[in-house]
Protein backbone atom coordinates (compact mmCIF):
# COMPACT_ATOMS: atom_id res chain seq x y z
CA UNK A 1 0.00 0.00 0.00
CA UNK A 2 1.20 3.07 -0.64
CA UNK A 3 2.53 5.65 1.64
CA UNK A 4 1.11 9.11 3.58
CA UNK A 5 2.53 11.99 1.29
CA UNK A 6 4.99 14.04 2.56
CA UNK A 7 4.03 17.86 3.69
CA UNK A 8 3.39 20.27 0.42
CA UNK A 9 6.18 22.52 0.18
CA UNK A 10 5.03 26.45 0.79
CA UNK A 11 2.48 27.54 -1.42
CA UNK A 12 -1.39 28.56 -1.12
CA UNK A 13 -3.18 24.59 -1.09
CA UNK A 14 -7.29 26.39 -0.92
CA UNK A 15 -5.88 28.33 -4.42
CA UNK A 16 -3.80 25.30 -5.65
CA UNK A 17 -7.26 23.50 -5.06
CA UNK A 18 -9.32 26.14 -6.75
CA UNK A 19 -7.14 26.50 -9.98
CA UNK A 20 -6.96 22.82 -10.07
CA UNK A 21 -10.95 21.84 -10.20
CA UNK A 22 -11.49 25.07 -12.44
CA UNK A 23 -9.35 23.23 -15.03
CA UNK A 24 -11.15 19.65 -14.38
CA UNK A 25 -14.84 21.46 -14.54
CA UNK A 26 -13.76 22.79 -17.90
CA UNK A 27 -12.69 19.39 -19.29
CA UNK A 28 -15.62 17.48 -18.60
CA UNK A 29 -17.82 20.51 -19.16
CA UNK A 30 -16.79 20.58 -23.20
CA UNK A 31 -17.82 17.38 -23.27
CA UNK A 32 -21.50 18.27 -23.08
CA UNK A 33 -22.01 21.89 -23.81
CA UNK A 34 -21.62 21.65 -27.25
CA UNK A 35 -24.32 18.99 -27.57
CA UNK A 36 -27.34 21.49 -27.17
CA UNK A 37 -25.99 23.67 -29.46
CA UNK A 38 -25.51 21.68 -32.35
CA UNK A 39 -28.50 22.74 -34.72
CA UNK A 40 -27.34 26.48 -33.98
CA UNK A 41 -23.87 25.04 -35.22
CA UNK A 42 -24.99 23.27 -38.08
CA UNK A 43 -27.54 26.17 -39.33
CA UNK A 44 -24.76 28.65 -39.53
CA UNK A 45 -21.52 26.24 -40.71
CA UNK A 46 -23.60 24.09 -42.48
CA UNK A 47 -22.09 20.83 -43.17
CA UNK A 48 -24.63 18.85 -41.11
CA UNK A 49 -23.06 15.25 -41.90
CA UNK A 50 -20.05 15.96 -40.05
CA UNK A 51 -21.97 17.78 -37.29
CA UNK A 52 -21.33 14.63 -35.03
CA UNK A 53 -17.64 14.53 -35.46
CA UNK A 54 -18.08 18.34 -32.65
CA UNK A 55 -18.39 16.32 -30.18
CA UNK A 56 -16.64 13.15 -31.48
CA UNK A 57 -13.12 14.78 -32.42
CA UNK A 58 -12.64 16.12 -28.59
CA UNK A 59 -13.80 12.95 -26.44
CA UNK A 60 -11.01 10.83 -29.29
CA UNK A 61 -8.31 13.47 -28.47
CA UNK A 62 -8.99 13.92 -25.11
CA UNK A 63 -9.19 10.35 -24.28
CA UNK A 64 -6.09 9.11 -26.08
CA UNK A 65 -3.77 11.64 -24.44
CA UNK A 66 -4.65 11.33 -21.20
CA UNK A 67 -2.49 8.04 -20.51
CA UNK A 68 0.57 10.23 -21.35
CA UNK A 69 -0.19 13.21 -19.31
CA UNK A 70 0.44 11.89 -15.95
CA UNK A 71 3.99 10.55 -17.36
CA UNK A 72 5.23 14.03 -18.68
CA UNK A 73 4.02 15.77 -15.37
CA UNK A 74 6.34 13.16 -13.64
CA UNK A 75 9.54 14.36 -16.00
CA UNK A 76 8.14 18.26 -16.14
CA UNK A 77 6.25 18.65 -13.13
CA UNK A 78 2.57 18.94 -12.28
CA UNK A 79 2.08 22.39 -12.62
CA UNK A 80 4.10 23.05 -15.69
CA UNK A 81 2.29 20.50 -17.53
CA UNK A 82 -0.82 21.24 -16.46
CA UNK A 83 -0.39 25.47 -17.30
CA UNK A 84 0.72 23.91 -20.65
CA UNK A 85 -2.18 21.78 -21.41
CA UNK A 86 -5.14 24.33 -20.13
CA UNK A 87 -3.20 26.98 -22.88
CA UNK A 88 -3.33 24.34 -25.08
CA UNK A 89 -7.24 23.79 -24.02
CA UNK A 90 -7.68 27.97 -24.14
CA UNK A 91 -6.33 28.09 -27.59
CA UNK A 92 -8.42 25.46 -28.93
CA UNK A 93 -11.49 27.51 -27.65
CA UNK A 94 -10.44 30.60 -29.04
CA UNK A 95 -10.08 28.72 -32.51
CA UNK A 96 -13.73 27.11 -32.00
CA UNK A 97 -15.26 30.61 -31.50
CA UNK A 98 -13.60 31.82 -34.30
CA UNK A 99 -14.35 28.97 -37.05
CA UNK A 100 -16.07 29.74 -40.08
CA UNK A 101 -16.15 26.13 -41.58
CA UNK A 102 -17.33 22.89 -39.91
CA UNK A 103 -13.59 21.26 -40.76
CA UNK A 104 -12.00 24.38 -39.13
CA UNK A 105 -14.44 23.46 -36.18
CA UNK A 106 -13.83 19.91 -36.04
CA UNK A 107 -9.90 20.64 -35.84
CA UNK A 108 -10.41 23.30 -33.35
CA UNK A 109 -12.00 21.28 -30.84
CA UNK A 110 -9.21 18.18 -31.55
CA UNK A 111 -7.22 20.65 -29.97
CA UNK A 112 -9.33 20.96 -27.75
CA UNK A 113 -9.41 17.89 -26.66
CA UNK A 114 -5.43 17.49 -26.65
CA UNK A 115 -5.10 20.00 -23.52
CA UNK A 116 -8.38 18.71 -22.06
CA UNK A 117 -6.29 15.54 -22.00
CA UNK A 118 -4.82 16.75 -18.69
CA UNK A 119 -7.15 18.57 -17.01
CA UNK A 120 -8.78 15.88 -15.27
CA UNK A 121 -5.49 13.31 -15.05
CA UNK A 122 -3.03 16.08 -13.70
CA UNK A 123 -5.63 17.08 -10.74
CA UNK A 124 -6.18 14.25 -9.46
CA UNK A 125 -2.55 12.75 -9.21
CA UNK A 126 -1.80 16.64 -7.66
CA UNK A 127 -4.44 16.26 -5.39
CA UNK A 128 -3.47 13.34 -3.47
CA UNK A 129 -0.16 14.78 -3.36
CA UNK A 130 -1.56 17.92 -1.86
CA UNK A 131 -3.53 16.60 0.51
CA UNK A 132 -2.44 13.39 3.05
CA UNK A 133 -3.69 9.92 1.92
CA UNK A 134 -6.20 9.99 5.21
CA UNK A 135 -7.37 12.94 3.60
CA UNK A 136 -7.56 11.59 -0.16
CA UNK A 137 -10.84 10.36 -0.30
CA UNK A 138 -12.76 13.45 0.85
CA UNK A 139 -10.91 15.75 -1.45
CA UNK A 140 -11.07 13.23 -4.34
CA UNK A 141 -14.88 13.54 -3.42
CA UNK A 142 -15.07 17.20 -4.54
CA UNK A 143 -13.75 15.89 -7.83
CA UNK A 144 -16.71 13.19 -8.14
CA UNK A 145 -19.17 16.57 -7.44
CA UNK A 146 -17.35 18.48 -10.46
CA UNK A 147 -17.69 15.67 -12.64
CA UNK A 148 -21.42 15.37 -11.83
CA UNK A 149 -22.02 19.00 -11.99
CA UNK A 150 -20.66 19.07 -15.22
CA UNK A 151 -21.45 15.85 -17.04
CA UNK A 152 -25.47 17.13 -16.20
CA UNK A 153 -24.94 20.59 -16.15
CA UNK A 154 -23.52 21.13 -19.93
CA UNK A 155 -26.49 21.00 -21.79
CA UNK A 156 -28.39 23.19 -19.22
CA UNK A 157 -25.09 25.98 -19.53
CA UNK A 158 -25.12 25.48 -23.15
CA UNK A 159 -28.62 26.08 -23.89
CA UNK A 160 -28.92 29.14 -21.66
CA UNK A 161 -25.26 30.41 -23.07
CA UNK A 162 -26.49 29.72 -26.83
CA UNK A 163 -30.00 31.53 -26.01
CA UNK A 164 -28.81 34.70 -24.68
CA UNK A 165 -25.22 34.86 -26.64
CA UNK A 166 -25.37 32.69 -29.79
CA UNK A 167 -23.11 29.23 -30.02
CA UNK A 168 -19.46 30.77 -30.25
CA UNK A 169 -20.00 31.71 -26.57
CA UNK A 170 -19.78 28.47 -25.15
CA UNK A 171 -16.50 28.43 -26.19
CA UNK A 172 -15.29 31.97 -25.59
CA UNK A 173 -16.59 31.61 -21.92
CA UNK A 174 -13.59 29.29 -21.53
CA UNK A 175 -10.67 32.04 -22.19
CA UNK A 176 -11.08 33.56 -18.77
CA UNK A 177 -12.27 30.88 -16.92
CA UNK A 178 -9.11 29.49 -18.10
CA UNK A 179 -6.59 31.77 -17.77
CA UNK A 180 -7.82 31.97 -14.28
CA UNK A 181 -7.20 28.56 -13.77
CA UNK A 182 -3.91 28.76 -15.23
CA UNK A 183 -2.99 31.95 -13.12
CA UNK A 184 -4.46 30.31 -9.89
CA UNK A 185 -2.28 27.35 -10.22
CA UNK A 186 1.10 28.85 -11.30
CA UNK A 187 0.83 31.03 -8.35
CA UNK A 188 -0.71 28.40 -5.76
CA UNK A 189 1.08 25.05 -6.38
CA UNK A 190 3.75 24.13 -5.47
CA UNK A 191 4.91 20.14 -5.16
CA UNK A 192 7.71 18.58 -5.33
CA UNK A 193 9.06 17.29 -8.77
CA UNK A 194 8.51 13.46 -8.82
CA UNK A 195 11.98 13.21 -10.09
CA UNK A 196 11.31 11.22 -13.09
CA UNK A 197 14.28 11.84 -15.65
CA UNK A 198 13.84 9.11 -18.21
CA UNK A 199 12.60 10.20 -21.34
CA UNK A 200 9.02 9.92 -21.61
CA UNK A 201 7.49 6.79 -23.52
CA UNK A 202 6.32 8.87 -27.08
CA UNK A 203 6.16 5.38 -28.67
CA UNK A 204 3.71 3.65 -26.34
CA UNK A 205 1.80 6.67 -26.16
CA UNK A 206 1.30 6.73 -29.76
CA UNK A 207 0.86 2.99 -29.78
CA UNK A 208 -1.93 3.41 -27.24
CA UNK A 209 -3.94 6.58 -28.75
CA UNK A 210 -4.20 4.98 -32.11
CA UNK A 211 -5.50 1.76 -30.37
CA UNK A 212 -7.64 4.08 -28.31
CA UNK A 213 -9.00 5.71 -31.47
CA UNK A 214 -9.22 2.63 -33.35
CA UNK A 215 -11.12 0.93 -30.64
CA UNK A 216 -13.59 4.11 -30.21
CA UNK A 217 -14.70 4.48 -33.81
CA UNK A 218 -15.55 0.17 -34.11
CA UNK A 219 -18.31 1.52 -31.22
CA UNK A 220 -19.28 4.54 -32.49
CA UNK A 221 -19.31 3.41 -36.03
CA UNK A 222 -20.36 -0.20 -35.66
CA UNK A 223 -23.79 -1.39 -36.22
CA UNK A 224 -25.08 2.15 -37.25
CA UNK A 225 -22.63 4.10 -39.94
CA UNK A 226 -22.01 0.32 -40.86
CA UNK A 227 -22.54 -2.77 -40.40
CA UNK A 228 -20.22 -4.81 -38.25
CA UNK A 229 -18.94 -7.31 -40.99
CA UNK A 230 -18.05 -4.52 -43.11
CA UNK A 231 -14.57 -4.20 -43.95
CA UNK A 232 -14.46 -0.92 -42.16
CA UNK A 233 -15.47 -2.22 -39.08
CA UNK A 234 -13.36 -5.10 -39.33
CA UNK A 235 -10.08 -3.51 -40.62
CA UNK A 236 -10.46 -1.08 -36.95
CA UNK A 237 -10.98 -4.08 -34.86
CA UNK A 238 -7.59 -5.63 -36.48
CA UNK A 239 -5.70 -2.38 -35.87
CA UNK A 240 -6.94 -2.04 -32.66
CA UNK A 241 -5.33 -5.75 -31.18
CA UNK A 242 -2.32 -5.09 -33.38
CA UNK A 243 -1.76 -1.62 -31.76
CA UNK A 244 -2.58 -3.41 -28.58
CA UNK A 245 0.09 -6.27 -29.19
CA UNK A 246 2.88 -3.96 -30.18
CA UNK A 247 2.00 -1.56 -26.88
CA UNK A 248 2.43 -4.56 -24.54
CA UNK A 249 5.47 -5.32 -26.46
CA UNK A 250 6.93 -1.68 -26.43
CA UNK A 251 5.76 -1.67 -22.10
CA UNK A 252 7.78 -4.73 -21.73
CA UNK A 253 11.03 -3.14 -23.34
CA UNK A 254 10.77 0.15 -22.81
CA UNK A 255 13.36 1.49 -19.96
CA UNK A 256 10.58 4.09 -18.69
CA UNK A 257 7.33 2.89 -20.13
CA UNK A 258 4.37 4.90 -19.99
CA UNK A 259 1.92 2.13 -18.15
CA UNK A 260 4.34 -0.07 -16.41
CA UNK A 261 2.71 -3.41 -17.03
CA UNK A 262 3.68 -4.55 -13.30
CA UNK A 263 0.59 -2.27 -12.35
CA UNK A 264 -1.89 -4.61 -13.88
CA UNK A 265 -0.70 -7.61 -12.03
CA UNK A 266 -1.08 -5.98 -8.86
CA UNK A 267 -3.92 -7.86 -7.24
CA UNK A 268 -6.08 -4.53 -5.97
CA UNK A 269 -5.77 -3.11 -9.71
CA UNK A 270 -6.01 -5.98 -11.58
CA UNK A 271 -10.40 -5.69 -9.82
CA UNK A 272 -10.18 -1.52 -9.85
CA UNK A 273 -8.87 -0.64 -13.62
CA UNK A 274 -12.14 -3.57 -15.30
CA UNK A 275 -14.32 -1.78 -12.75
CA UNK A 276 -13.41 1.46 -13.40
CA UNK A 277 -13.73 1.07 -17.25
CA UNK A 278 -17.72 -0.31 -16.71
CA UNK A 279 -18.17 2.00 -14.14
CA UNK A 280 -17.27 4.62 -16.84
CA UNK A 281 -19.63 2.95 -19.29
CA UNK A 282 -22.77 2.59 -16.97
CA UNK A 283 -22.10 6.94 -16.07
CA UNK A 284 -21.93 7.56 -20.04
CA UNK A 285 -25.38 5.58 -20.95
CA UNK A 286 -27.25 7.12 -18.17
CA UNK A 287 -26.31 10.40 -18.29
CA UNK A 288 -26.84 10.84 -22.18
CA UNK A 289 -30.30 9.97 -21.93
CA UNK A 290 -31.70 11.32 -18.35
CA UNK A 291 -32.44 14.64 -20.19
CA UNK A 292 -34.01 13.48 -23.30
CA UNK A 293 -36.33 11.19 -21.34
CA UNK A 294 -37.28 14.61 -19.25
CA UNK A 295 -37.96 16.73 -22.09
CA UNK A 296 -40.49 14.70 -24.27
CA UNK A 297 -41.95 12.52 -20.98
CA UNK A 298 -42.68 15.38 -19.04
CA UNK A 299 -42.30 18.08 -21.29
CA UNK A 300 -39.93 20.14 -20.26
CA UNK A 301 -37.54 22.17 -22.17
CA UNK A 302 -34.12 21.71 -21.79
CA UNK A 303 -33.64 24.03 -19.11
CA UNK A 304 -36.08 22.93 -17.01
CA UNK A 305 -34.65 19.34 -17.87
CA UNK A 306 -31.43 20.16 -16.55
CA UNK A 307 -33.17 21.42 -13.47
CA UNK A 308 -35.19 18.77 -13.30
CA UNK A 309 -31.88 16.50 -13.11
CA UNK A 310 -30.97 17.94 -10.00
CA UNK A 311 -32.29 14.98 -7.42
CA UNK A 312 -29.50 13.65 -9.19
CA UNK A 313 -26.82 15.93 -9.71
CA UNK A 314 -27.29 17.00 -5.75
CA UNK A 315 -27.39 13.51 -4.39
CA UNK A 316 -24.17 12.68 -6.54
CA UNK A 317 -22.17 15.65 -5.41
CA UNK A 318 -23.33 15.63 -1.21
CA UNK A 319 -22.60 11.43 -1.26
CA UNK A 320 -19.05 11.80 -3.00
CA UNK A 321 -17.69 14.48 -0.60
CA UNK A 322 -19.54 13.02 2.75
CA UNK A 323 -19.23 9.57 2.11
CA UNK A 324 -15.57 10.46 0.94
CA UNK A 325 -14.68 11.81 3.56
CA UNK A 326 -15.82 9.09 6.44
CA UNK A 327 -14.14 6.65 4.13
CA UNK A 328 -11.06 7.96 4.23
CA UNK A 329 -11.01 8.70 7.64
CA UNK A 330 -11.65 5.30 8.44
CA UNK A 331 -9.98 3.26 5.92
CA UNK A 332 -12.94 1.13 4.74
CA UNK A 333 -13.41 0.88 1.61
CA UNK A 334 -14.80 -2.42 0.10
CA UNK A 335 -18.26 -1.84 2.54
CA UNK A 336 -18.97 0.85 0.24
CA UNK A 337 -17.95 0.30 -2.89
CA UNK A 338 -19.78 -2.96 -3.05
CA UNK A 339 -22.90 -0.89 -1.15
CA UNK A 340 -22.69 1.81 -4.29
CA UNK A 341 -22.68 -1.05 -7.38
CA UNK A 342 -25.53 -2.89 -5.32
CA UNK A 343 -27.32 0.40 -5.44
CA UNK A 344 -26.65 0.95 -8.93
CA UNK A 345 -28.27 -2.52 -9.89
CA UNK A 346 -31.40 -0.95 -7.84
CA UNK A 347 -31.45 2.04 -9.93
CA UNK A 348 -30.94 0.61 -12.97
CA UNK A 349 -33.89 -1.84 -12.13
CA UNK A 350 -36.41 1.16 -10.95
CA UNK A 351 -35.67 3.30 -14.30
CA UNK A 352 -36.08 0.39 -16.56
CA UNK A 353 -39.62 0.28 -15.17
CA UNK A 354 -40.65 3.98 -16.05
CA UNK A 355 -43.22 5.11 -18.00
CA UNK A 356 -45.04 8.02 -19.52
CA UNK A 357 -47.26 8.30 -16.82
CA UNK A 358 -44.92 7.61 -14.02
CA UNK A 359 -45.19 11.25 -12.30
CA UNK A 360 -41.99 13.21 -11.92
CA UNK A 361 -41.43 12.96 -7.65
CA UNK A 362 -40.92 9.36 -8.31
CA UNK A 363 -38.47 9.43 -11.55
CA UNK A 364 -36.84 12.10 -9.11
CA UNK A 365 -36.02 9.50 -6.19
CA UNK A 366 -35.44 6.79 -8.55
CA UNK A 367 -32.33 9.07 -10.25
CA UNK A 368 -31.57 9.94 -6.83
CA UNK A 369 -31.05 6.65 -6.22
CA UNK A 370 -28.76 6.27 -9.04
CA UNK A 371 -26.68 9.69 -8.02
CA UNK A 372 -26.22 8.14 -4.58
CA UNK A 373 -24.41 4.74 -6.38
CA UNK A 374 -22.19 6.81 -8.29
CA UNK A 375 -21.17 9.09 -6.06
CA UNK A 376 -19.95 6.08 -3.62
CA UNK A 377 -18.51 4.73 -6.34
CA UNK A 378 -16.52 7.05 -8.61
CA UNK A 379 -14.13 9.03 -6.97
CA UNK A 380 -13.56 6.34 -4.21
CA UNK A 381 -12.23 3.66 -7.07
CA UNK A 382 -9.62 6.18 -8.30
CA UNK A 383 -8.58 6.97 -4.34
CA UNK A 384 -8.61 2.49 -3.72
CA UNK A 385 -6.36 2.58 -6.63
CA UNK A 386 -3.95 5.70 -5.75
CA UNK A 387 -3.61 3.87 -2.03
CA UNK A 388 -2.54 0.54 -3.87
CA UNK A 389 0.58 1.84 -5.01
CA UNK A 390 3.87 3.98 -3.98
CA UNK A 391 4.63 7.35 -5.29
CA UNK A 392 6.89 6.81 -8.32
CA UNK A 393 3.60 5.03 -9.68
CA UNK A 394 1.00 7.38 -8.35
CA UNK A 395 0.88 9.33 -11.80
CA UNK A 396 1.07 6.04 -14.17
CA UNK A 397 -1.42 4.31 -11.56
CA UNK A 398 -3.77 7.27 -12.04
CA UNK A 399 -3.69 7.95 -15.65
CA UNK A 400 -4.69 4.61 -15.80
CA UNK A 401 -7.69 4.43 -13.97
CA UNK A 402 -8.76 8.07 -15.34
CA UNK A 403 -7.99 6.53 -19.08
CA UNK A 404 -10.08 3.61 -18.60
CA UNK A 405 -12.87 5.37 -16.97
CA UNK A 406 -13.19 7.59 -20.04
CA UNK A 407 -12.76 4.75 -22.42
CA UNK A 408 -15.39 3.28 -20.75
CA UNK A 409 -17.60 6.30 -20.61
CA UNK A 410 -17.11 6.54 -24.41
CA UNK A 411 -17.66 2.99 -25.00
CA UNK A 412 -21.20 3.06 -22.56
CA UNK A 413 -22.23 6.03 -24.99
CA UNK A 414 -21.71 4.83 -27.84
CA UNK A 415 -23.41 0.57 -26.67
CA UNK A 416 -26.08 2.18 -24.91
CA UNK A 417 -26.73 4.40 -28.32
CA UNK A 418 -26.38 0.96 -30.62
CA UNK A 419 -29.45 -0.36 -28.21
CA UNK A 420 -31.18 1.80 -28.79
CA UNK A 421 -31.02 1.78 -32.36
CA UNK A 422 -32.05 -1.96 -32.20
CA UNK A 423 -34.97 -1.02 -29.60
CA UNK A 424 -36.63 1.52 -32.22
CA UNK A 425 -35.59 -0.46 -35.43
CA UNK A 426 -39.47 -1.35 -36.77
CA UNK A 427 -40.61 1.43 -35.59
CA UNK A 428 -41.11 4.65 -37.45
CA UNK A 429 -38.66 7.11 -35.80
CA UNK A 430 -39.95 10.05 -33.34
CA UNK A 431 -39.34 11.59 -29.89
CA UNK A 432 -42.57 9.30 -28.49
CA UNK A 433 -40.89 6.47 -29.75
CA UNK A 434 -37.54 7.08 -28.20
CA UNK A 435 -38.25 7.80 -25.02
CA UNK A 436 -40.85 4.56 -25.11
CA UNK A 437 -37.12 2.39 -25.66
CA UNK A 438 -35.12 4.72 -22.99
CA UNK A 439 -36.43 2.56 -19.97
CA UNK A 440 -35.76 -0.43 -21.87
CA UNK A 441 -32.13 0.04 -22.80
CA UNK A 442 -31.77 1.35 -19.17
CA UNK A 443 -32.67 -1.96 -17.97
CA UNK A 444 -29.04 -3.39 -19.07
CA UNK A 445 -27.40 -1.19 -16.47
CA UNK A 446 -28.99 -3.42 -13.99
CA UNK A 447 -27.05 -6.99 -15.58
CA UNK A 448 -24.04 -4.77 -15.69
CA UNK A 449 -23.75 -3.39 -12.71
CA UNK A 450 -24.40 -6.71 -10.75
CA UNK A 451 -20.71 -7.82 -12.14
CA UNK A 452 -19.90 -4.54 -10.88
CA UNK A 453 -21.14 -5.96 -7.53
CA UNK A 454 -19.03 -9.15 -8.27
CA UNK A 455 -16.19 -7.54 -9.02
CA UNK A 456 -16.43 -5.24 -5.97
CA UNK A 457 -16.61 -8.02 -3.86
CA UNK A 458 -13.35 -9.13 -5.25
CA UNK A 459 -11.33 -6.15 -3.81
CA UNK A 460 -8.65 -7.52 -1.97
CA UNK A 461 -8.75 -7.19 2.12
CA UNK A 462 -6.10 -4.79 2.26
CA UNK A 463 -7.45 -2.03 0.63
CA UNK A 464 -9.40 -1.19 4.26
CA UNK A 465 -6.26 -1.06 5.84
CA UNK A 466 -6.02 2.10 8.00
CA UNK A 467 -3.47 4.57 6.73
CA UNK A 468 -2.78 6.77 10.41
CA UNK A 469 0.67 6.89 11.35
CA UNK A 470 2.14 6.13 8.06
CA UNK A 471 5.05 7.80 6.54
CA UNK A 472 6.51 8.56 3.28
CA UNK A 473 9.68 8.64 1.41
CA UNK A 474 10.47 12.26 0.90
CA UNK A 475 10.23 13.44 -3.02
CA UNK A 476 13.04 15.30 -5.33
CA UNK A 477 13.08 19.07 -4.04
CA UNK A 478 12.54 20.68 -7.26
CA UNK A 479 9.04 22.49 -7.48
CA UNK A 480 6.66 21.71 -9.60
Amino acid sequence: MASENPAPRPGNVPLATAGLLLGMLLSVLDQTVVAIALPDIAADLGGMDGIGWTVTSYVLASTATGALYGRVSDRFGRGAVFVAAVAVFVTGSALCGLAQTMPQLIAARTLQGVGAGALFVIPTIALSELYPRRLRSRVQGFTGGVFALASVGGPLAGGAITDAWGWRWIFYVNLPLGLLSMALTAFALRLPRPGGNGRVDVAGAVLIAGATVSLLLVAEWGGRTYAWTSGVILALAGTVAVLTALFVRRERRAADPLLPLRLFAHPTLRVVLPATALLGALLGGSILYLPTYLQVAYGMGATRAGLALNPYVLVFMVVSSLAGARIGASGRFRPSLVAGAAIAVLGFALLSRVTSGTPYPVFAVEIAVLGLAFGLLTQNLVVVAQNAVGPADLAATTSAALSVRGLGLSLGVAVFGTLLTRELHGHAPSPEATVEAIPDVLFWGAPAAAVLVALMALLPRAVDRPAAGETAPRMADTPS
